[in-house]
C-alpha cells in the first residue's frame, strides 16, 4: 500500500513539474544584460563573447 502511494506521489510530481512553464532566458539571467552575461561567461575570449552576446540577443528578440 505504501509503495503504491509513494509511486503515485512521484508520478504526480513529475506531471506537475513538466506542466510548469520554463522561465525565459532573460528572467534566468536575473536582469543581467547580454553583454554582462557574455563577459561573465567568457572573460578572456573576445570572439566567444561576441558570439554569445549575438545569440543571447537573438533569443531575447525571439521571446518579444
Amino acid at each position: 500500500m505504501f509503495k503504491k502511494l509513494l509511486l503515485a506521489t512521484v508520478a504526480a510530481g513529475l506531471v506537475t513539474a513538466t506542466a510548469l512553464p520554463l522561465p525565459a532566458q532573460a528572467e534566468m539571467m536575473g536582469g543581467m544584460t547580454c553583454k554582462e552575461a557574455a563577459k561573465m561567461k567568457y572573460p578572456d575570449d573576445r570572439k566567444m563573447r561576441h558570439e554569445y552576446k549575438k545569440a543571447c540577443k537573438e533569443a531575447w528578440k525571439a521571446t518579444q
